[in-house]
């Protein structure tokens, strides 16, 4: 961001928090020009964050992390393995 795109940025922040405030003003403190103010504060964080990005390093990514890969087979289980279960799903029906 060059340094004119940041005082351009601050400007625009500025007449909008001046709008917000004769808005707040003219109609009092509804819900909605509290809405408004805060989304002018976030709008003025996200900048200030967007600034200080630009102005320092950029830090290295973490190296990446081998994760251990789990094969699942898609073959079917042995039919013992589900010897005297219930199928709780199916209305109490029981393989025998």
């Amino acid at each position: 961001m060059t340094s004119s795109e940041i005082v351009e940025l601050r400007r625009a922040l500025g007449q909008l928090r001046h709008c917000v405030g004769s808005l707040r003003t003219r109609y009092g403190d509804v819900a909605a020009v509290q809405r408004l103010a805060n989304d002018v504060e976030r709008m003025d964080i996200d900048a200030t964050e967007l600034i200080d990005l630009d102005s320092t390093p950029r830090q290295r990514e973490a190296p990446r992390v081998e994760r251990e890969v789990v094969v699942v087979p898609d073959t079917p289980y042995d039919p013992k393995l589900w010897h005297d279960a219930d199928d709780e799903g199916l209305g109490g029906y029981r393989h025998t």
